[in-house]
């Protein structure tokens, strides 16, 4: 197995992984990046964001990630397809093993490496992906003003979802499974008593239809009950909010994390807690998960790895 030392390794791409390259880049770092199964990160999948500083016009997600790629490589980054398989944190220079072929050893490691959202697993919401469906209401919900929308789930993040739509949609259905909301007592008063929001309890989503996106939803309502009704409901957007699953499993044994699996860093840093080593992006972030605030924390990440190298006498 090849071996290869490098000052700063960055693993996965999205906003935050590209910013730390560009940073690390321009500070003479000479980073690595290895994109990781999704290269570009989940904006890849989405169609129009028009929430990115620097484009008026608005900008499809491929091309976003794709101009931040390339201005990391006009520094120098070196931007390499692989994934990580293994890693060791034990002490520094830190270990990993990249499609278990190569060794390479890293002084500072920049985990940039993304979290998931969580789908229902129907067919329908990869037919539909970018065109109706979505698991980010603050990144599309401009697109669905004065339409109907439907939101999938029963706690916080699923009730927040839902108010935020409800001041931009003419109605917004509340999908819960339950007979029941799992949210705190002042979101469930919140939704409860907002007029645009109906809740749809015992209700589970079954599929969706449409021909050029989406434009309706089949619904079970008490699945499996002797009273089992179905029936389809007029949408115009489609929105998960069941939660995302951070991309973190692989750095466990020594990051502390959340019991969803966000990675903890030191209140205000992108520090881990273990020298040299940060966290940045949606890793790290179950709150606002925006390909903004992941572009600011690659930039902190960055920064802090060449205040640390500096201080280690590495540069």
């Amino acid at each position: 197995m090849t071996t290869e030392h490098v000052k700063c390794l960055i693993i996965g791409s999205g906003p935050a992984g590209y910013t730390a390259a560009i940073y690390t880049s321009r500070a003479n770092i000479a980073p690595v990046l290895y994109e990781g199964i999704q290269p570009g990160g989940q904006l890849t999948t989405t169609t129009e964001v028009e929430n990115f500083p620097g484009y008026p016009e608005g900008v499809t997600g491929p091309v976003l990630m794709d101009d931040l790629r390339k201005q990391a490589e006009r520094f120098g980054a070196d931007i390499r397809s692989g994934l990580i398989t293994k890693a060791d944190l034990d002490k520094a220079p830190y270990t990993f093993t990249v499609d278990e072929e190569k060794e390479i050893t890293a002084d500072t490691v920049i985990i940039s490496t993304g979290a998931e959202a969580k789908y229902l697993g129907l067919p329908d919401e990869k037919k539909y992906a970018g065109m109706g469906v979505s698991a980010c209401a603050t990144c599309d919900g401009f697109f669905y003003r004065k339409k109907t929308v439907a939101v999938i789930g029963g706690g916080d993040t699923a009730c927040e979802e839902a108010i935020y739509l409800a001041g931009l949609a003419s109605k917004v259905y509340l999908v819960v499974r339950k007979s029941f909301l799992r949210a705190s007592k002042i979101m469930q008063e919140r939704v409860t008593n907002h007029p645009n929001i109906t809740i749809l309890f015992e209700h589970n989503a079954v599929g969706l239809y449409g021909e050029n996106g989406v434009e309706g939803m089949h619904v079970v309502k008490r699945m499996g009950e002797a009273d089992e009704e179905r029936y389809d409901v007029p949408i115009d957007g489609f929105f998960l909010a069941i939660g995302h699953k951070p991309n973190s499993d692989l750095f466990k044994p020594w990051v502390k994390t959340d019991e969803v699996g966000y990675i903890l860093t030191e209140p205000g840093t992108p520090r881990t807690g273990i020298p040299g080593v940060f966290a940045a992006g949606d890793v790290a972030d179950p709150h606002y998960r925006q390909a903004i605030t992941a572009a600011g924390s690659g930039c902190q990440a960055a920064i802090e790895a060449e205040r640390y190298l500096s201080m280690k006498g590495l540069l």
